[in-house]
């Protein structure tokens, strides 16, 4: 019996963590699309990593407003806590 409750213990574990992977897949699939919709943005170049639900964007954008943008865009998705913006301004040459 001892067996049994063990058992039951660990596909619920693995259901979460395996929740939790899905839910961090999802939340990038959808800022990234979102991102790359957007025609002030236009960040499907932007490298985006989401780890429980925090958000941290990287890359180069070429104005402030875009920056700022693609931070409000990405707040805005369902299962977002944070968002780390460390995109930087290019420099056109």
């Amino acid at each position: 019996m001892g067996m049994r409750a063990q058992m039951s213990v660990h596909p619920i574990l693995r259901m979460s963590f395996a929740d939790k992977a899905m839910s961090d897949d999802l939340i990038y699939d959808n800022v990234k699309r979102r991102l790359a919709e957007d025609s002030d943005v236009k960040g499907g170049g932007l490298d985006i990593d989401v780890k429980q639900g925090v958000v941290t964007l990287r890359g180069k954008l070429e104005t402030q407003r875009q920056i700022d943008k693609a931070t409000k865009i990405a707040k805005k998705v369902n299962g977002v806590k944070k968002v780390v913006n460390e995109i930087q301004l290019s420099l056109k040459q």
